[in-house]
């Protein structure tokens, strides 16, 4: 028998991920907003149907199959308080662990509240009814797409994360009569895996490691990755706080952002590991992601994860290295990436007076064993074009990725190790948004902060944004705050820091910088903190990132270059056929 379903995506991907993960069972009470979906699968011979008008009795119907079959059974109902007789039944199934899955199908949110009749409000359910509750919205577009099917997933697996519970997907339908749809589509089933679980058999392919921001690593983390590199002839592409230094680190910042055409990025499969990070297009667009992380949750930075495993790096690392097999990796990717790597580096431009200049003198004058705190975005950007002293430390405050606290971040860090330095590098926005710090009376005299006053928040001036960016003509004034704190004052920042106890120092061009720089990189504790301000201007800002982004050219644009940058290799599709419409 032919089988016909709504034409309703997001129904669609609800019932191809049902089937994906085994899940047959359903008990459906009549209604009108629940037709896009029972219509669906009651014309499906997968599904298993049971009717019950009584939407309280079928709450507990599923419970007695759920626990006598110990698999998951769903529950579908229409919109109205029908949903509200659920909540018996799911209170039971949570209190004794039942896989029940409660669909309860919507009208759109945005009708909450307007007295449009059968339209009541589910956002929020008790909380001994549920495990999660995920709301699969109309799809509008291909990210309304990529976000149902990561809801789904997480609704699905939840039903049997740390044991079984009832799970809640609150299901929109505009009500389409259109059931013209034969066939449903290949929906991104996503696995999770624990330790004891059957682990999935590790493919031949071209295989990278992404590693976000990650705190400091142990000697035994660091030799089970790279066992695993070794033996799978992998390299593992860094964020500049990734912390790891050993011998198949790449950081690929630099090359990532040419105009060049190179094969070393989009891996077929990537494992990413780490947390938050801004650096990843580095790796282009990987077709499969294996996420490890002891969360356990579908962190799907890339839009293509497969599989997440719960778990620690090392154990994960270490399962697949002691499989026994005959791969045995050549290092050859390494070797690819380093020679792009070196070539680029090998060719770094004279660079206008500028942060990015600052950074390129610095980065290999900071002593052995320091710890560096890089501000968002300017700062974060400008160090990650170049690599650090092995035994340095690297970190971040990636996690709300906002300008306030950097500073703060450094004091905590450097009252723990008072025999190591700390350097700090800031924007002048980020600088005064913190500087209470400045005068905090645990300020030991191992912290050394780098200011860079350019007078404004140059990111929004720069051409990567000023490109994308045209229909604003002052973004000086409030976009980027021009000319708060004291307009780049040579006496404010002095009398402040002197006042408080800290040695200045201040340079405002190159043979400033470098009569004065030696001071601040002194592997010696100094008898005072030392704040150093480096004054420049936005204009040499652009031009040396410009400088940096082309020192090797392709087929590739300029424009195409500057959409990859701020957008995200993955929506250079999307623009384009935005712009030929």
């Amino acid at each position: 028998m032919k089988q016909f379903y709504t034409s309703e995506r997001n129904v669609q991907i609800l019932i191809s991920l049902l089937k994906q993960y085994g899940i047959k069972k359903v008990v459906a009470s009549p209604g009108s907003t629940n037709v896009t979906f029972v219509g669906s699968i009651q014309q499906d011979p997968f599904f298993e149907i049971y009717s019950s008008v009584d939407e309280r009795s079928a709450a507990y119907i599923a419970c007695g199959m759920a626990a006598e079959t110990k698999e998951p059974v769903v529950l579908s109902c229409t919109g109205a308080t029908a949903s509200r007789n659920y909540f018996p039944g799911l209170t039971e199934a949570y209190y004794r662990k039942l896989p029940v899955l409660a669909v309860t199908s919507t009208q759109e949110e945005s009708k909450i509240g307007h007295l449009i009749p059968q339209v009541i409000d589910r956002r929020q359910q008790p909380l001994d009814t549920i495990k999660c509750s995920e709301h699969l919205q109309t799809i509008k577009d291909d990210d309304d797409e990529w976000n149902v099917i990561l809801k789904a997933n997480r609704a699905l697996l939840e039903l049997n994360h740390h044991g079984m519970g009832p799970v809640h997907i609150n299901l929109t339908t505009r009500y389409s009569r259109d059931f013209t749809i034969t066939s449903l589509p290949q929906v991104r089933k996503i696995c999770r895996y624990a330790i004891g679980d059957k682990f999935p058999s590790f493919p031949k392919v071209k295989v990278a490691i992404y590693i976000g921001s990650h705190l400091r690593w142990n000697d035994k983390e660091i030799q089970a990755l790279e066992a695993f590199c070794k033996k799978y002839n992998a390299v593992a592409f860094c964020d500049t706080t990734a912390n790891y230094m050993g011998k198949y680190r790449v950081n690929y910042n630099l090359a990532s952002c040419q105009q060049i055409n190179h094969t070393n990025n989009n891996p077929d499969l990537l494992i990413h590991i780490g947390d938050m990070s801004d650096q990843t297009n580095m790796v282009g667009n990987p077709r499969e992601v294996w996420r490890i992380s002891p969360d356990g949750a579908l962190s799907d930075r890339f839009k293509t994860l497969k599989n997440v495993f719960e778990m620690s790096e090392y154990d994960f690392f270490t399962y697949y290295v002691n499989i026994p097999d005959e791969v045995e990796g050549d290092d050859s990717y390494i070797k690819s990436c380093q020679i792009v790597t070196e070539r680029l580096q090998s060719k770094i431009p004279d660079l206008p007076w500028s942060h990015l200049y600052v950074a390129s003198q610095l980065h290999n004058q900071i002593p052995a064993n320091s710890t560096i705190h890089l501000g968002i975005l300017s700062p974060l950007r400008s160090w990650s074009y170049f690599d650090f002293h092995p035994t340095i430390e690297v970190y971040c405050n990636q996690g709300g990725f906002g300008i306030d606290g950097n500073m703060s971040s450094l004091l905590g860090a450097s009252l723990i190790h008072p025999n190591r330095i700390y350097y700090a590098v800031v924007g002048d926005l980020s600088f005064f948004y913190d500087m209470n710090l400045i005068g905090n009376r645990h300020v030991g005299n191992n912290i050394r902060i780098l200011l860079v006053n350019n007078s404004l928040g140059a990111e929004f001036l720069l051409f990567k944004q000023t490109n994308t960016i045209t229909c604003i003509n002052d973004i000086e004034s409030y976009i980027s705050a021009k000319d708060h704190f004291g307009h780049q004052s040579s006496k404010l920042v002095r009398h402040y820091a002197e006042d408080l106890g800290f040695k200045y120092l201040s340079a405002s061009n190159k043979e400033e910088f470098t009569q004065i720089y030696p001071q601040f990189t002194t592997p010696e504790i100094t008898e005072k903190p030392i704040i150093f301000e480096v004054f420049t201007d936005v204009e040499n800002e652009n031009e040396a990132l410009k400088r940096m982004w082309n020192i090797e050219k392709g087929k590739s644009n300029i424009v195409k270059n500057v959409i990859k940058q701020t957008f995200g290799e993955s929506n250079i599709r999307t623009i384009k056929n935005l712009l030929n419409k």
